[in-house]
């Protein structure tokens, strides 16, 4: 089975500007995209979210999520890393859709329930397909974190923890090894 497709920054932006001008629920469907682009989380985690998941007691949003192990594969609780653009997308998102939910899971479907995973892995492929992103599917947005990382020398350790990997050989077999990591490579002799 061929690996997802990574992403490059204007693939990505194609399939955001797409979604806002196409979708019903644009700000729901980019940030369901942006979490697993930003943040690297798998999409079972990013429809298993509830919303004190992501905001604390004061309803800012977090800069770390706990993940319990059901919300997990592999049923391990984990901890995923929100940098500030990604904390400034689901703030906004709050405030401005999910308010109108009233649902203590952060994203709901058109008829206001829960998605399931694959629910939400269907949604995702949907978003990529309309933007003609070929080879897209819902690990694309895990992939391209993990490479762009590693790209910018980010070590697999590192990656391994942020992507809640037991073993670094599975986090290698993520990274797409490109011309331009191999151009910047060599340019460190």
């Amino acid at each position: 089975m061929a690996q997802a497709k990574t992403l490059t920054k204007a693939e990505l932006k194609r399939v955001i500007d797409v979604t806002k001008s196409c979708s019903r629920y644009p700000l729901r469907d980019v940030t369901m995209l942006l979490l697993t682009h930003w943040c690297g989380m798998r999409v079972g985690e990013v429809a298993a979210l509830r919303l004190n998941d992501v905001i604390d007691n004061n309803g800012d949003v977090r800069s770390e999520i706990a993940l319990k192990a059901a919300q997990t594969k592999g049923d391990k609780a984990r901890v995923v890393f929100v940098p500030q653009r990604m904390r400034r997308e689901l703030k906004i998102y709050i405030a401005q859709a999910h308010a109108r939910t009233h649902s203590e899971f952060l994203f709901a479907t058109q008829k206001g329930q829960r998605f399931s995973s694959n629910t939400a892995t269907q949604h995702l492929q949907r978003l990529y397909a309309r933007a003609g992103i070929d080879g897209a599917t819902s690990h694309t947005g895990r992939r391209t974190f993990i490479t762009e990382l590693a790209a910018k020398g980010v070590s697999v350790r590192v990656l391994a923890a942020l992507a809640g990997h037991k073993n670094i050989s599975v986090t290698q077999k993520y990274i797409d090894v490109n011309d331009d990591m191999l151009r910047n490579a060599v340019e460190l002799v």
